[in-house]
């Protein structure tokens, strides 16, 4: 071969410019991403995303839980108008996909939460804010995303709770979520080990970091300074792991599950690792649906993965009420696991964090686009066209391994 033959054959790339572009593009699967973001950001910000509680067995166990699930697919069948769309509480998406809601998400790219609203809106896909946001429940509803989520605490300061109740449905918000698994906050060894305070602080032993991660400190020196934009004004800066826990009430119960109810006007759904006979009884308090979730093995570790709880509820509560479902979910197989189990739709929370910390929106929106892909492929592979679908033959299209 002539070498101007060989030279017809190679195809070569200009160099790309743009760093975000550049990391994006490697970025073939999340766990690329979860690598790449790992390498990017200071270990006590990674591992406050990453991490889980205590031995971290909850947060091991919530993925084995997915890779035990084995496919049996139907084939010979025609797939080529495959529809990934959902209908969730009345409203129409593009995937059965929630972002999660997630803490402190300004310490991740210093547009946080804002960033991941425009990335959601753009992929019609709902977001939930969480109580302990860097953003302001009416500064993300400026982002225009028409179907934003609440993710509540009720803090031992009722009255601030009831507050942000109150400003979720004034600013327009859709759903609100009361979470009933934090009376007390899990032990995230990570972050204790880390000494992690909330906004990251400069001290003694952050210079080595600031060498490894310069782009990271320089950001955030240039953003505005990271606050608990939706918590109690009792709460200031250099806030650690340990006193953010004193808001926290362990006194929460079912009365206070009926007080938001009494007090919210759209649509309310109880998030946390429920059990069958506490599923049945927020659905008879009036919840129009039930989150399930261990909070990503973050809080109680040894849970039972929210995969595993999902049999049990429904035939406790039968195939009509809304269930969406978390922790463990990392690409669109997964979900399809999720629906096929008997799931409305499925949440990710760590997934849209990596992309965030790799290219802020960008990456976000590249994170999405992986799991639609995955989505919508693996439902071709098994020989499905629709949601619905998928979720009426799950019990033929799964295996235990």
């Amino acid at each position: 071969m002539r070498f101007r033959d060989v030279r017809q054959l190679l195809q070569l790339e200009s160099p790309e410019r743009d760093p975000v572009a550049r990391r994006l593009r490697r970025c073939v699967d999340v766990e690329t991403m979860r690598r790449l973001a790992r390498r990017r950001m200071p270990r006590s910000v990674f591992d406050y995303a990453d991490g889980g509680a205590d031995l971290e067995i909850g947060l091991r166990a919530n993925r084995e839980a997915f890779e035990a699930v084995r496919f049996r697919p139907q084939v010979l069948r025609d797939v080529e108008g495959c529809d990934p769309a959902a209908t969730l509480l009345g409203e129409r998406f593009d995937l059965p996909l929630l972002l999660s809601p997630t803490g402190y998400t300004r310490m991740m790219h210093p547009e946080g939460e804002s960033a991941v609203g425009r990335a959601a809106k753009a992929a019609n896909l709902p977001y939930g804010l969480s109580t302990v946001s860097s953003t302001s429940i009416e500064d993300l509803a400026s982002t225009g995303h028409p179907h934003l989520w609440f993710q509540l605490y009720l803090w031992r300061d009722r009255e601030m709770a009831f507050d942000l109740v109150r400003r979720a449905d004034e600013a327009g918000y859709d759903v609100l979520e009361l979470s009933v698994d934090v009376p007390v906050s899990g032990y995230r060894v990570r972050d204790v080990r880390n000494g992690l305070t909330i906004p990251p602080a400069l001290k003694l032993g952050t210079l080595a970091d600031i060498s490894l991660h310069p782009s990271y400190w320089v950001s955030m020196l240039r953003s505005a300074p990271i606050e608990f934009a939706n918590a109690p004004p009792s709460i200031g800066g250099g806030v650690t792991i340990e006193n953010m826990s004193a808001q926290f009430d362990p006194r929460l119960g079912w009365e206070d599950l009926e007080e938001v109810r009494r007090r919210w006007p759209r649509k309310l759904l109880l998030k946390g690792p429920i059990s069958p006979k506490d599923a049945e009884r927020a659905l008879a308090a009036g919840v129009d649906g039930l989150h399930l979730s261990n909070h990503g093995g973050r809080q109680l570790d040894r849970t039972v993965p929210t995969l595993d709880m999902l049999a049990a509820v429904r035939e406790r509560i039968g195939p009509e009420p809304f269930v969406l479902l978390d922790s463990g979910i990392r690409s669109g197989a997964d979900l399809a696991i999720a629906i096929a189990r008997g799931a409305d739709a499925g949440g990710i929370g760590r997934v849209y964090l990596y992309g965030l910390m790799l290219g802020g929106e960008r990456g976000v929106t590249h994170a999405l686009s992986l799991i639609r892909a995955d989505f919508v492929r693996t439902m071709q592979l098994l020989g499905v066209r629709s949601v619905a679908e998928l979720r009426a033959k799950g019990p033929e299209l799964l295996a235990d391994g």
